[in-house]
């Protein structure tokens, strides 16, 4: 379809392709902070790593040092962008643009492989705001955003036969997405296997098993640019104080549900049934005649569905790994299809139509359910006024018991009395080798680090959270100065002793600790039973 000199359709034409690219942007443009559910925890540490040598308090309740891993995109964004605008704003320019090169390396693949950009290639574009970028993975996301380019590019200078300059691009390329995340690397890696495997074998012009295992043997050395962060890896995994176990495998369960929620956000119903949109046009590819798919990115969507069998649970401790990859997967897979060469041009207008009213739907519920995340934002973060800097502040943000379909995006907001008040808070990670951030302050014992800020009404089965009186009756109150409450559940009013409250709205409330006031004697059977799960009522 290279040679094609018919007259390009809308949506195959470069002004369609930068529209669809900012129409991405447009959840994004109100909220101050992106409500992804981790990044306002990444703001605090990025507040610490860029004025700890400024501030001794900080130096007292973090350690921050600087290593070589394979998680560090944003991290080293912020240091020249944050003297240009500030934190806050250069981390919202950097989220920006993850959805915009979502948009834009889905269709530049898309054009590479079909020659035009098929209409079917409009449905992938709402996984620009999958579940995995709402829950705040952002280096993660920030990677993979750079790989669907990188991808097609490394097709473009294939198809062009450009190899050497392919090769001088790509060594260096690779080491830097390594280093903005490994998972990046990893799925640019695969993607590229699979694109050489076809290209080999159909520059072979041979069938048959023998030919494949030779277009293997020789896509694998085509990929060899792409090999040097392998080097990387293993300097990381071999580092001091590397921790980190690889764990949960073939959940089975698991891995459909993490399908279905492809496009969690806000309204359940909204977003099954825009899965189930993505799924029928995967299903028309196998059943309807008139679409077809390619050859080349199937194969990359096996390879990745292969991968996403194999991928535990937990990766180097950290968790969600294989639901991570599961919309990329699907997007791959949707950007395969194309129509067959007998399709008339109005049943492609159709279905280009049809792709553009699930871009613009998705995109507008996503606006609408950012926007009120902002407001939810806007209105906690009002405590914060009442906030000294370098106050010694623990954090309590109420929870509910199995996952609910709508995430409050409350649960690390904590941080940002970190990031705008230097304070000290209890929700950063503490996982050695895998961030750059480690918590160090003793006096505040088991309250040190997440998830200690995430309370619910009764202990939850399989979870570390506290029950809210559980943590209300055992933080250490000489470690802290003030309590932040976030939309906590019912607790016992008397846990508030020695507390004076001095801001609130609604459930939430901040406290200042009154040193002075005489310790809460509460017997462990107490709690246990505050905290035992109420049963149903007859």
């Amino acid at each position: 379809m290279q040679g094609d000199t018919a007259p390009l359709h809308w949506w195959q034409t470069r002004t369609f392709v930068a529209v669809m690219a900012l129409v991405a942007l447009i959840p994004l443009l109100r909220p101050e902070i992106a409500p992804l559910v981790d990044l306002p925890g990444h703001m605090g540490r990025y507040r610490v790593q860029l004025e700890i040598g400024e501030h001794p308090w900080l130096r007292d309740w973090y350690d921050f040092s600087w290593q070589l891993i394979g998680n560090l995109g944003i991290d080293l964004l912020v240091i020249p962008l944050s003297k240009l605008f500030g934190l806050e704003l250069a981390v919202k320019l950097i989220i920006m643009t993850i959805p915009l090169m979502v948009v834009t390396g889905y269709l530049w693949i898309a054009r590479e492989v079909h020659g035009r950009i098929p209409p079917t290639a409009l449905f992938a574009l709402p996984i620009a705001y999958s579940y995995p970028i709402q829950f705040g993975f952002v280096n993660f996301a920030l990677s993979m955003a750079i790989a669907l380019n990188a991808y097609a590019l490394w097709l473009r200078l294939g198809r062009l036969g450009r190899l050497r300059l392919r090769t001088a691009i790509f060594v260096p390329f690779s080491c830097a997405l390594w280093l903005c995340h490994t998972f990046g690397w990893g799925v640019l890696g695969v993607l590229a296997f699979s694109g050489e495997l076809i290209r080999q074998h159909d520059a072979r012009g041979q069938h048959g098993v023998k030919s494949w295992i030779t277009a293997g043997f020789h896509a694998g050395l085509g990929c060899l640019p792409l090999a040097l962060p392998l080097l990387l890896m293993v300097a990381w995994r071999s580092g001091e104080h590397v921790g980190g176990q690889t764990a949960d495998w073939f959940d089975w369960r698991a891995k459909l549900r993490w399908l279905t929620m492809t496009f969690k956000d806000r309204w359940m119903t909204f977003d099954i049934a825009s899965i189930a949109v993505v799924l029928l046009i995967l299903f028309k590819g196998i059943r309807d005649p008139s679409i077809q798919y390619s050859r080349n990115l199937l194969l990359s969507a096996l390879f990745l569905l292969l991968v996403y069998i194999l991928l535990p649970r937990i990766v180097f401790g950290s968790a969600y790994a294989d639901m991570r990859l599961a919309p990329f997967m699907l997007g791959v897979a949707v950007i395969a299809l194309r129509p067959k060469p007998g399709l008339s041009m109005r049943g492609s207008a159709t279905l280009a139509a049809l792709g553009l009213a699930f871009v613009l739907a998705r995109t507008g519920a996503t606006t609408v359910s950012f926007w009120m995340f902002a407001n939810d934002y806007d209105r906690e973060l009002k405590a914060l006024e009442r906030v000294p800097i370098g106050a010694r502040l623990v954090s309590f943000v109420g929870e509910q018991c199995g996952n609910p379909w709508v995430m409050s995006r409350l649960e690390h907001l904590p941080a940002i009395a970190l990031e705008r008040r230097l304070a000290y808070t209890n929700d950063q990670w503490s996982m050695a080798g895998a961030q750059l951030l480690t918590t160090r302050y003793l006096p505040a014992r088991r309250f040190a680090h997440d998830p200690s800020q995430i309370v619910t009404s009764v202990q939850c089965p399989r979870e570390w959270w506290r029950p809210i009186n559980m943590a209300m009756a055992r933080f250490p109150r000489d470690a802290f100065d003030y309590v932040w409450l976030i939309r906590p559940p019912p607790y016992d009013p008397r846990f508030n002793e020695g507390l004076v409250p001095i801001w609130r709205d609604g459930t939430s409330v901040l406290f200042r600790v009154d040193h002075g006031a005489p310790g809460i004697k509460v017997s462990d059977e107490s709690l246990r039973l505050r905290s035992r799960p109420m049963p149903a009522p007859f």
